[in-house]
């Protein structure tokens, strides 16, 4: 009883749906399809400049964690390993047609962890599926707030410029020391 009772409902209920959609004619077809349209097209932009941005924080991260490998002051302030710490934590900016970056992620370490700042800039043309290459990227400033726990006294929060002048050659064996100006003679 029940059964045929809803069966009857539907029936009833398709036939005034099919008379609405005949009056309706095609403009609410097409009116259909264009908003369809539309929120393919926004949501395919959207989606393609989301992977543009993680391509641009894929390139700048890699080439910042290489100086930080390399960092004499970061090694002794975090130890070794350094690693990238976890994308979701991390912030970037983009500007100038995407020639230009500013980011910030963490880095993580045995003996602690820190943030790492970066301003850097890129040369060269863009084009249709740019996104898709690596850029490759020119870091122009790189601090680290960094944050080393101490069981024996306060616990320490550093900043250090990690600079080409800080670098360490990775195939030197011995203890390089950071190269210092030459004071200019007077005369």
């Amino acid at each position: 009883m029940f059964a045929r009772r809803l069966t009857s409902f539907f029936k009833r209920s398709s036939t005034s749906s099919s008379e609405k959609a005949g009056k309706e004619g095609t403009l609410g077809s097409f009116g259909r399809k264009a908003v369809s349209f539309v929120l393919i097209t926004v949501t395919g932009g959207v989606a393609l400049s989301a992977l543009d941005d993680l391509s641009i924080y894929r390139g700048c991260s890699s080439k910042a964690m290489e100086k930080v490998m390399n960092s004499k002051a970061m090694i002794e302030a975090i130890g070794e390993p350094i690693e990238k710490g976890p994308w979701y934590n991390a912030s970037l900016a983009v500007s100038h047609q995407r020639h230009s970056v500013s980011c910030s992620f963490p880095v993580i370490g045995p003996q602690g962890t820190g943030i790492l700042h970066l301003k850097a800039v890129r040369n060269g043309e863009d084009s249709l599926f740019g996104f898709l290459q690596q850029k490759d990227w020119e870091i122009l400033i790189m601090d680290a707030l960094v944050h080393v726990p101490s069981n024996d006294g306060p616990q320490q929060t550093l900043r250090i410029n990690v600079s080409d002048s800080d670098i360490v050659a990775p195939s030197a064996g011995t203890d390089l020391k950071p190269s210092k100006p030459e004071e200019p003679e007077k005369s």
